[in-house]
């Protein structure tokens, strides 16, 4: 057994004996001192605490010294009640506290009872009670943050371990404090009974033992009294306030004294609104001899201050600045620079406005309207655009990039408006020529006195907010199937997991992999096909990716599992479907030219057939131009896919479809046939 702990084994025996054994006065007068120097100790460990855990042994030495300082309260009972005498110690407290008059002692030892009884001792107790009931509420929560944090990757199995013990001794540490406030407050019923019994018992053994007058032995006893309940007040007084401060903490990064100075000078302007009200304060009959010099102290102090952290701030920044050069400096700052934006929206110096909301540019609301638009419409969720200023560009010139590499680019004139032509022209209504960007139909920028001649004469306007919105739009929506990694397509997998886990258990990764799902995913939206039902796109994969892994194989029969919304999005009103059919010898031409691989399958029809498939192809599509309607090409189930391959160089906006992804109750209306 070490020293240490033999020393503590002592101590508590002989805490407990001093309630049954006399002890000398002089040893009353050492343990006293004691009591007040380990109250004194505690209080300001308590003070220079950071987090309550810190000081977990708080609940044990709370019971130990409010044992002790009953304990003391005994023997000093005892030797009051025997000999009339205490020791210096409390004769000194009980003559000294009340200035040689007994009512004032006694007046300010309740003072004190009062304020450690009703005060500190009833809100510590308040307190702990309510951090113990919340730090075990919160304890299921912060475990499941550990174990989510453990299976991410962001801390390590030692760290998890760490952290459940700490919310364990947490949750320990309240419990144990909710008990340890009731021995204050015991301590302090114990003090104003033993106060009562000293007084009556002293006051009736002093005239029956000890032959003192009622007027010697009522002051007598009065004064030991008062000394010996001070004498024990005080220390619990102070251990009270430890009790109080520990149990009050919240986590920080410094002492109570740090915090203090920290948090509550934060603000040195204030301190001059104090220092003035209390200047004003001092124009009453109060004074200004009393007021003025704390104005003044309070002033000084707030302008020493504002100094200080004005010279910190300076510091923090040039640290900064620092930090920033030696990062740029530093060889790791160049893989900073291999980061590629998605999609990035650059503008010339004069389109500013655009963008700036302080006058009047709405683009980045617009752009939160586009995402959510394609969301809806294409099911993908389009990532973050970047938007910033391009000196190297023309005033008015903007440029799309997809990945860093430039897709589109346009011009915009501001406080002007684009207006495209009905059909006919207007000789009245006159403008720049320009091409609308989005479409590439021709167009003519007008000022705004044109604009509403333009309107009546059935031209469509638009705003240059609004073109660029299109414009963007139409390149997200063509781009689609490069802006779906398999990133993007895991975060669409875990949100329809949510909902139908059993679904997505069985498909991934058991019979496909994430990257086999972007692929399909990616061909749909190549084809401008919807991949907002995943729940229906997921169960056909599950049903077919069991028999084969080509991913042009599964696209089609995804295809055909959205039949209704592909005939839906086709014809609108899903009535009448007029259509270019593919005729039997191009069905067997491409049927008879397709070629088996390791990785699949594909087409391999030569030049000459190929440009005769674009020049009757194209004569059809023209005529469906001209007439207003949109081109739709309709092929059997075994050839589309390869048709689609045809006709992907030059013809990619020509959708491509299936007899088996229509609707059995929708009319088809062949308008032209496709032969060789």
């Amino acid at each position: 057994m070490k020293i240490k702990d033999l020393f503590v084994i002592v101590g508590i025996i002989g805490i407990v004996l001093m309630m049954i054994i006399p002890i000398p006065i002089f040893l009353i007068d050492l343990l006293l001192i004691m009591n007040i120097s380990l109250a004194l100790m505690i209080l300001l460990v308590a003070m220079n605490t950071k987090e309550a855990l810190d000081f977990s042994i708080f609940p044990t030495i709370l019971l130990i010294t409010t044992l002790f300082r009953l304990a003391l309260s005994v023997s000093t009972t005892r030797s009051i009640l025997t000999h009339a005498e205490a020791g210096e110690v409390i004769a000194t407290f009980g003559s000294w506290v009340g200035g040689g008059a007994v009512a004032i002692g006694f007046i300010v030892f309740l003072i004190l009872v009062v304020v450690q009884f009703i005060v500190i001792t009833k809100g510590s107790e308040r307190v702990a009670e309510v951090a113990a009931r919340f730090t075990l509420d919160a304890m299921p929560g912060k475990q499941m943050s550990i174990d989510a944090d453990l299976n991410s990757g962001l801390i390590n199995e030692q760290q998890a371990r760490e952290r459940r013990s700490k919310i364990e001794r947490e949750a320990d540490f309240y419990g144990s404090m909710d008990g340890a406030s009731k021995f204050v407050k015991g301590d302090a019923i114990a003090t104003i009974i033993i106060m009562i019994i000293n007084l009556i018992g002293g006051f009736i053994v002093g005239m029956a033992m000890h032959g003192m007058s009622f007027g010697d032995s009522l002051e007598t006893f009065s004064i030991l009294t008062i000394g010996d309940g001070l004498v024990a007040q005080i220390p619990a007084l102070l251990i009270s306030t430890a009790a109080g401060m520990i149990v009050t903490r919240a986590a920080s990064d410094g002492n109570l004294a740090d915090d203090l100075t920290g948090q509550l000078f934060r603000y040195p302007k204030m301190l001059y609104v104090a220092a003035g009200t209390i200047a004003i304060l001092g124009l009453t009959p109060i004074g200004i001899l009393s007021t003025w010099p704390f104005a003044i102290a309070i002033a000084v102090g707030a302008y020493y201050m504002q100094r200080r952290f004005d010279r910190q701030q300076v510091e923090d920044e040039m640290m900064v600045e620092e930090q920033q050069i030696e990062e740029v400096r530093s060889p790791e700052s160049v893989i900073s620079l291999l980061q590629v934006d998605p999609i990035e929206f650059e503008f010339g110096y004069g389109l500013i406005p655009l963008a700036d909301t302080t006058q009047g540019g709405d683009l980045l609301d617009r752009i939160i309207m586009i995402r959510r638009q394609c969301a809806l419409e294409l099911g993908l969720v389009v990532p973050v655009i970047r938007i910033r200023d391009n000196i190297q560009l023309k005033p008015n010139e903007y440029v799309i990039k997809i990945k860093g590499n430039t897709v589109a680019r346009g011009d915009l004139l501001l406080n002007h408006y684009l207006a495209m032509s009905p059909g006919f022209e207007d000789d009245s209504v006159t403008g720049i020529e320009t091409t609308e960007p989005a479409f590439g139909l021709p167009a003519i920028w007008i000022d705004e006195a044109t604009k509403e001649r333009a309107e009546l004469s059935g031209y469509t306007v638009v705003d240059p907010p609004s073109v660029v919105a299109t414009h963007l739009t139409e390149i997200i929506k063509r781009h689609a199937h490069e802006l779906i990694g398999r990133q993007e397509t895991k975060l669409l997998i875990d949100n329809v997991k949510e909902s139908y886990p059993a679904l997505v258990e069985e498909l991934i990764p058991s019979i496909l992999t994430v990257g086999d799902v972007q692929k399909v995913l990616s061909k749909l939206l190549k084809e401008k096909v919807s991949i907002r039902d995943l729940v229906t796109i997921f169960e056909s994969l599950a049903d077919h990716g069991q028999y084969t892994k080509d991913h042009d194989i599964l696209t089609e029969y995804v295809r055909q599992s959205l039949s209704r919304q592909i005939t839906q999005q086709f014809s609108p009103g899903g009535d009448m479907l007029r259509v270019i059919t593919v005729g039997p010898q191009l069905e067997k031409k491409i049927a008879e030219s397709v070629q088996q691989s390791d990785t699949g399958s594909y087409i391999a029809l030569d030049p000459v057939s190929t440009q005769q498939i674009y020049q009757r192809l194209g004569e059809h599509v023209n005529r469906q131009i001209q007439s207003g309607q949109q081109p739709i090409v309709l092929a059997s189930p075994t050839i589309r896919m390869y048709l689609r391959q045809i006709l992907e160089r030059t013809m990619q906006e020509v959708p491509v479809l299936s007899y088996s992804e229509l609707e059995p109750n929708i009319e088809v209306q062949s308008i032209g046939v496709v032969n060789l």
